[in-house]
């Protein structure tokens, strides 16, 4: 596994890190405990050492999983976790980022994971009704408490992403990146690039769209959100579709996945992003790390960007009334 330093003046990390994955989990089913435990001690034996959750993953109990998976190996890794993006009774979402709640949450986490500091404690969606100077002032105590490491942010804009880190360095934003999503490129990531800020790329194979495996709604179950999403929906998968073949063709012709070469495409992009895909299965677990060791040509590289040109794929990534919320 390569590393690559994270922001300016954080960790080094594995170039290829661990998402949440999609799928749900119940502490009563043990052999789902026992898939997850088993994925996060291949991933730390392949290398990476980078851990992504959240309090809002899995009705907080990502993190209780996470923190329990790596107790054997806590110091060797780094541990990201967020709050801010609360899911209500009735299926709307809400923002919190009042520093009461900054202080209220961080503590939970820190009780849910077991452990004395998260290394990387993330504003999970900017507060619209809160100054991100007060977040951010409130998120520089815990790094002063000796509670978080380094503190990054989500979703936000670049003018906002320029207040929060005059206000305390942040080390990363994270949002979505990959060949099907690269608006990002146009504004958010110069942004970063010119703070020295490390961009953290999520759902970095298109929510699965990009490893080749979905070709109709059929191939996602009941109660996947993906249904939901716009990219997915009959018409937009159809055309979406179209796209991933070529991917898969390219793929082939150098002997790897669609989805590591999706991978190995992100990693080029520059050292300073950290693709984190998700994944509660050994093998594709495996496949996503081998994917940092890839070396594509100039010319493969260009082909993709080509063929993944920005407004390409059909449908948005989220709703309008989700987008809203994200790039404030």
């Amino acid at each position: 596994m390569k590393y690559r330093k994270l922001g300016r003046d954080g960790p080094s990390v594995s170039a290829i890190g661990m998402g949440r994955g999609n799928q749900g989990v119940k502490f009563e089913d043990e052999a789902m405990v026992a898939t997850f435990n088993a994925t996060i001690r291949r991933a730390y034996e392949l290398g990476i050492n980078f851990y992504d959750s959240s309090d809002a993953y899995w009705s907080t109990r990502h993190e209780v999983l996470l923190g329990r998976a790596v107790k054997g190996f806590r110091d060797k890794v780094y541990l990201t976790s967020k709050f801010g993006n609360i899911d209500l009774p009735d299926g709307k979402k809400a923002t919190n980022g009042r520093p009461d709640y900054v202080y209220e949450s961080c503590d939970a986490s820190l009780k849910r994971m077991g452990v004395d500091v998260i290394d990387l404690y993330y504003l999970h969606r900017v507060d619209p009704k809160v100054p991100i100077e007060e977040t951010i002032g409130a998120m520089a105590r815990l790094v002063e408490q000796g509670k978080v490491r380094w503190i990054g942010i989500c979703e936000a804009g670049p003018a906002t992403l320029k207040r929060a880190h005059k206000t305390h360095p942040m080390t990363a934003l994270q949002t979505e990146y990959s060949l099907w999503f690269r608006e990002v490129e146009q504004d958010i990531i110069p942004a970063c690039r010119e703070l020295g800020i490390g961009y953290v790329a999520y759902a970095p194979l298109g929510r699965g769209l990009l490893t080749g495996r979905i070709r109709s709604l059929d191939d996602l179950g009941p109660n996947d959100r993906r249904r939901k999403h716009p990219r997915f929906q009959p018409e937009n998968l159809a055309k979406n579709v179209k796209l991933v073949e070529e991917l898969e063709a390219m793929a082939k012709g150098q002997g790897i996945t669609a989805a590591q070469l999706a991978l190995a495409w992100m990693v080029a992009q520059g050292d300073d992003i950290v693709p984190i895909p998700g994944t509660n299965h050994v093998k594709n677990l495996e496949l996503n790390a081998a994917a940092a060791d890839i070396r594509l040509s100039g010319e493969k590289l260009a082909r993709l960007s080509e063929i993944f040109a920005i407004g390409a794929g059909a449908g948005k990534r989220y709703h309008e009334n989700v987008l809203k919320g994200v790039g404030i």
